[in-house]
């Protein structure tokens, strides 16, 4: 059995709904090839969020808009969101990216995991974030987030060599308990992190 065949399997029984995450987003590998990142054990993940779109906005003025928002209502509430908005990125979005990356390679046995601390890798995986949709959760109205990403990969003399775009990757929280922001985020952050892995392996692993 192939090895996308083996994922496939794990992917169903492991995650719950994990049908209906892959129909919601597209995966696509727009340039280069995967194949020198057979047998490497580790890839150094790097993270930016330049010229992010925000829904319809620039993160910036979306950033600014909500910060007047919530000013206007209370003192200081929206200094602290901002400060939350940018902290969530680093506490919550990546790890919960790394962790479920590295999962489904634990449980496709190739070895591979990325790190954002590694030191003696010699490949690099640059996750780009180009858009956010946060969504919403209010009484009985829902929207769940998603994101859209570039990753470039590059090897060890920093050369790209390959790119992979990520497309509407979703996020709510279990059983719709998402009326936080950064939960419906940082589920979209999982989701991206299982489906890139899913393709990683297949590009390297699968043929």
């Amino acid at each position: 059995m192939k090895m996308k065949k083996i994922l496939l399997l794990v992917l169903v029984v492991v995650i719950p709904g994990f049908f209906g995450m892959i129909q919601a987003q597209k995966l696509t590998l727009k340039s280069g090839s995967l194949d020198a990142l057979k047998g490497v054990t580790e890839l150094k993940v790097e993270y930016t969020y330049d010229d992010m779109m925000v829904g319809k906005m620039k993160e910036a003025d979306y950033v600014a808009k909500k910060v007047k928002e919530y000013n206007d209502k209370e003192p200081g509430k929206g200094d602290t969101w901002k400060e939350d908005w940018e902290n969530d990125r680093a506490s919550r979005y990546q790890p919960r990216f790394e962790e479920a990356f590295n999962g489904i390679c634990a449980l496709s046995g190739t070895g591979l995991k990325i790190n954002p601390y590694a030191t003696g890798s010699a490949y690099r995986m640059v996750v780009r974030t180009t858009f956010t949709e946060p969504g919403f959760n209010i009484y009985m109205t829902r929207k769940d987030a998603s994101i859209n990403m570039e990753v470039k990969f590059f090897d060890e003399a920093g050369a790209e060599i390959a790119l992979i775009t990520i497309m509407n990757s979703p996020g709510g929280g279990i059983w719709e308990s998402d009326f936080d922001t950064g939960v419906r985020i940082q589920d979209a952050y999982a989701n991206a992190g299982r489906s890139l892995a899913a393709k990683v392996i297949d590009e390297v692993y699968g043929k």
